[in-house]
């Protein structure tokens, strides 16, 4: 609710604030960074991976195949994504330009969700066994590997907080505050609404509503795919 020019939200602990995977201050959202690579990977394993083009909802690997890679997207929008004894879609995650996936199941014999390009997408494929070996051989790679892990962490704890927030006006705003930062106002969804509502935990009706509401309230201004914040829920 707006009051006295001030929205009143609950806040999100401090130290998870930043970690949503949308792009913010107005970015172009799906430039291909491919100079943008995880920096664990060695150049050795970098070199040796051939890329493979996705079509739009094309499944880049299915819950149960055996793990024989990670992925490096270098355009396009690749979720990771699995399904509730009811049916519904859940997003684990949503990988853009120079995000790797799939690290999880390097050390299981077998993936743990579905990986699907929301978009098409290039996607650099990384052998499992390659990836593995540089690990074990290269303390190094095996730190940076362990850091890019632990930023995974984050941003999973940060969706978490934000689908234990209840309404979906809440819900919305917070999540638009960590995408764009702690100082900025401005977010690119780098995919469709949809996709936007999936990885918050809404139905793209609730969150059409949301956000219709939202602007007739002038809390946002929406251009396109690009959303200012007028007043920020944390501030």
């Amino acid at each position: 609710m707006l009051q006295r020019g001030r929205l009143r939200h609950r806040r999100l602990p401090r130290g998870r604030r930043r970690a949503l995977h949308l792009t913010g201050s107005g970015k172009k959202p799906e430039a291909n960074r491919s100079d943008a690579r995880p920096h664990w990977l060695p150049a050795s394993v970098r070199q040796a991976a051939p890329v493979r083009r996705l079509a739009a909802g094309e499944v880049l690997f299915h819950h149960g195949d055996p793990t024989r890679a990670i992925f490096e997207v270098e355009s396009g929008r690749v979720q990771l994504v699995r399904h509730d004894a009811g049916g519904h879609r859940l997003v684990l995650f949503s990988a853009g330009p120079g995000e790797s996936l799939a690290e999880a199941s390097l050390f299981s014999p077998h993936y743990h969700c579905d990986g699907v390009a929301t978009r098409a997408a290039l996607v650099r494929v990384h052998a499992a066994d390659a990836v593995r070996a540089a690990l074990r051989s290269d303390p190094a790679t095996a730190i940076a590997f362990m850091a890019a892990l632990a930023g995974q962490v984050q941003s999973m704890r940060a969706r978490l907080e934000l689908r234990n927030i209840r309404t979906a006006r809440e819900r919305v705003l917070h999540a638009l505050a960590l995408a764009a930062g702690p100082r900025a106002r401005n977010v690119t969804l780098p995919g469709t609404l949809k996709d936007f509502a999936a990885e918050i935990g809404l139905t793209h009706e609730a969150l059409y509503r949301t956000l219709a509401a939202l602007q007739a309230d002038g809390a946002i201004r929406r251009r396109g795919r690009t959303i200012a914040l007028v007043m920020r829920p944390d501030a």
